[in-house]
């Protein structure tokens, strides 16, 4: 039931996702086939993580709500735009949830639900009850939309929140995987039903890998966009000599 729900769910995503690209086309406004290909591999993600069996082991486990909460939601983000995006934001109920994808709002919000979920006695329950853990994944993927949405801006966000101030909430995002993922790492007892110190300290480690390559990547990312301002005012500058 809760595989079928989770796998329901990705259906009507990706259904409202063509629905909106046919919109798009039909006007005249196709969107780049490299957004299209982020989203399809960030959805492609999303069911491999609902569909495989990765619960076994905690450490596998950990991969799987990584996939659902962090990788899925990076490239679906990727493949947004405001184009596509207009219709959902002109409802009246999305137009006040919007406060949610606010950089001082969303980081917080993603900081506390990866957190929460880690305690033994949530973990547990969402282990035991197919209906937590279908909650427990609904909310790593969507606080992961909304961490994502405000770093990569799928419609404009504050002016003030240029790629040099990014590379701060980059750091902050970094450091709550960080310091979770050495909880893991460095614990000498059992903190979850059915999963050994061994096992917890190799999903610690799985947390760390995946938090740290994903960091890198949007550290450089945004690096060579700081880069691209400098260079611009120096070409323009030129131009008018």
């Amino acid at each position: 039931m809760e595989l079928a729900l989770q796998l329901a769910g990705s259906a009507v995503v990706a259904a409202l996702y063509l629905g909106a690209l046919r919109r798009i086309r039909r006007r005249g406004r196709p969107v780049p086939r490299r957004r299209v290909a982020a989203f399809a591999v960030g959805l492609a993600i999303l069911v491999g993580a609902f569909a495989a069996p990765l619960e076994g082991r905690f450490s596998t486990h950990m991969l799987q709500h990584l996939m659902i909460g962090d990788l899925a939601p990076l490239f679906m983000v990727m493949g947004l735009n405001g184009p596509l995006l207009r219709p959902l934001l002109a409802l009246r109920p999305v137009q006040r949830l919007r406060v949610l994808a606010h950089p001082f709002v969303s980081l917080p919000v993603w900081a506390a639900n990866m957190i929460g979920w880690h305690i033994p006695s949530l973990y547990d329950a969402a282990l035991m009850h197919g209906a937590v853990h279908a909650l427990q994944h609904g909310m790593f993927f969507a606080c992961g939309m909304l961490l994502w949405s405000a770093l990569l801006e799928p419609i404009p966000g504050p002016r003030w929140f240029t790629p040099a101030r990014k590379l701060f909430y980059v750091a902050g995002m970094w450091i709550v995987m960080l310091s979770l993922s050495q909880v893991f790492l460095w614990s000498s007892t059992q903190l979850y039903t059915g999963y050994s110190v061994s096992d917890q300290r190799a999903g610690g480690g799985v947390m760390l890998f995946e938090g740290s390559a994903v960091m890198i990547g949007v550290v450089v990312w945004l690096l060579l966009r700081l880069l691209e301002e400098k260079v611009e005012p120096l070409t323009l500058s030129g131009a008018r000599r």
